[in-house]
């Protein structure tokens, strides 16, 4: 394992946060195995008590910006995530052990995380639109549909009647 992984978590930040398949095999190849990590997705959401800002589901990796959960660490919330794939699918192993956590300080990287993210599937080639993508929070953000996974955003919160303080990027 390497030396020096520094992680800010339980700083009150967004953070973006990606991991791959093992060896970046294309595990969720399907729209099975990835309707199943959605499904993952929003019942670690729940149980673990963090929010989703954004996510994409591609072949042999997962990009996400979620908050901190508010019951435990957030690499306990993602071990749980990523656990909770491994016992429902045949493949193993399944993920790379680690993941790369980046914290999201200001608002221009938030949206500068999330147009990547989005835009990720499209410089794949795996469609020609992001809105074409099932499987992220794309439409979500441009339409406010909901979808399998509940997605923290403006539409979100006009349905709430405000967005809870740690919405915002600083937490």
């Amino acid at each position: 394992m390497p030396t020096g992984l520094v992680r800010y978590q339980q700083s009150g930040h967004l953070h973006a946060v990606n991991f791959s398949c093992d060896q970046r095999r294309p595990y969720l190849g399907t729209p099975e195995a990835r309707d199943l990590f959605e499904d993952a997705l929003e019942r670690m959401r729940l149980r673990y008590g963090f929010f989703v800002k954004a996510y994409v589901v591609m072949p042999e990796h997962i990009h996400m910006v979620v908050s901190e959960t508010d019951r435990k660490k957030l690499s306990t919330a993602i071990q749980a995530l990523k656990l909770s794939v491994v016992r429902r699918r045949p493949e193993k192993p399944f993920w790379l052990s680690r993941y790369y956590d980046f914290n999201v300080f200001h608002e221009n990287k938030l949206v500068e995380k999330i147009d990547y993210l989005h835009r990720n599937p499209v410089a794949r080639c795996l469609v020609a639109e992001p809105q074409d993508w099932k499987w992220s929070s794309y439409r979500h953000w441009q339409t406010g549909e909901e979808g399998p996974v509940q997605i923290e955003s403006p539409w979100t919160a006009r349905k709430r009647g405000g967005l809870p303080p740690q919405a915002l990027c600083g937490g």
